[in-house]
């Protein structure tokens, strides 16, 4: 079995043609040099050098092994810049996974400004249901998931990232668009169009309907926010969405927003990864940045109030 250790002492007495200096790029004795290159000699059971006075020679095998050794220690070279390399950020790769909402209004502007800082850092963007984005963690697809916590999972860690407020829409001219606040009760007399089981949306719309022993109409179910809103802006139903998903809409008064009587009702979303599992250099950046633009209480704060956090940072 080659002996790389050895090789490595013949690689740089070869390099340089004496022992002596061999000794001092590989801080050891030249006693040592000689006794490794014979050795290594006697191991191969060919003789790699022939002396002439002072100087050393390879032989035609010595300088065939040579171009073998150079080769190999070039690429011991490239391992180790690569390896530096990826500790100091300037190669490796993001894999994030997050809800389509965040993944839209929230991640773009994010994922531009972790570019800039870190512009070889190749990023995977993964966009799903609350639920698949977890169980993305689990497979190892994705290393880090901004999403809703819709179960209970002992390997994954969800740390309160910020809270969406989530808003019944209606068509302008619903019957519902010129009241002050609608009950529980009222809502319930209404087709409503659904997110996707799994999403944090709909596991948070099942337990208001639960909570107030209610069993909602449902239309349809869809990922599809922008299908929902369309929907909506018919008059085909209503629905329950995050507030910022439809912030445009309702500026433009496209879609009315109706208050729920004596409740505000908000989603909370977090930072998911898995527990007790070593997260990659990219990650943890991203981690970080997602750390410092965390609110410091939990007073509700949606997409919107980070955004302008983020801006003030960069400023």
């Amino acid at each position: 079995m080659l002996n790389f250790n050895q090789l490595r002492v013949f690689y740089h007495a070869a390099a340089y043609q004496n022992y002596t200096v061999a000794s001092k790029k590989l801080c050891i004795t030249q006693p040592a040099v000689t006794a490794q290159i014979k050795l290594f000699e006697s191991n191969c059971n060919l003789k790699l050098f022939k002396k002439k006075g002072r100087r050393i020679y390879l032989t035609d095998e010595g300088k065939d092994l040579y171009e073998y050794a150079k080769k190999i220690f070039e690429y011991e070279r490239e391992v180790e810049n690569a390896i530096e390399d990826m500790r100091e950020l300037k190669r490796g790769v993001l894999r994030l996974g997050t809800t389509k909402v965040y993944a839209r209004y929230f991640m773009p502007s994010l994922l531009a400004a972790f570019h800039k800082t870190y512009p070889h850092i190749k990023i995977h963007l993964d966009e799903g249901s609350s639920l698949d984005m977890s169980q993305s963690l689990l497979e190892f697809k994705n290393e880090l998931a901004v999403v809703a916590k819709v179960e209970d999972n002992p390997h994954v860690v969800f740390s309160p990232f910020s809270q969406e407020e989530l808003v019944v829409i209606v068509a302008p001219n619903h019957r519902f668009a010129k009241v002050k606040a609608i009950s529980f009760s009222q809502l319930t007399e209404e087709p409503i169009i659904m997110k996707e089981v799994g999403s944090g949306t709909r596991n948070m719309v099942n337990a208001l309907f639960a909570n107030h022993n209610q069993i909602p109409n449902v239309l349809m179910e869809t990922s599809n926010t922008e299908f929902i809103k369309q929907l909506v802006q018919r008059g085909d139903g209503v629905s329950l969405v995050v507030r910022e998903a439809v912030a445009v809409e309702l500026q433009k008064k496209k879609l009315t927003a109706v208050p729920l009587e004596n409740q505000r009702v908000f989603l909370d979303v977090s930072i998911a990864y898995l527990n007790n599992q070593h997260l990659s250099p990219p990650a943890r950046a991203f981690l970080d940045i997602l750390g410092k633009l965390a609110p410091e209480d939990m007073s509700p704060k949606g997409i919107g109030a980070l955004m302008a956090k983020m801006l003030a940072q960069r400023r």
